[in-house]
């Protein structure tokens, strides 16, 4: 089971993982759910910390 770290929602499905994201922030591995994912994909793709997500 994984939970988002953004939102706090948990898969337990291995196979909707899939569309799950992973990021590294000051050293430390966050994964974020599909849902998160997709809201906030240009401050990924920024490479901004999931604090400054807004």
């Amino acid at each position: 089971m994984k939970t988002c770290d953004f939102c706090g929602c948990y898969e337990a499905d291995p196979h909707r993982l899939l569309a799950w994201t992973t990021a590294v922030e000051r050293g430390r591995t966050k994964s974020f759910c599909e849902a998160c994912s997709r809201r906030h994909v240009r401050s990924m793709e920024a490479k901004l910390d999931s604090d400054w997500w807004a």
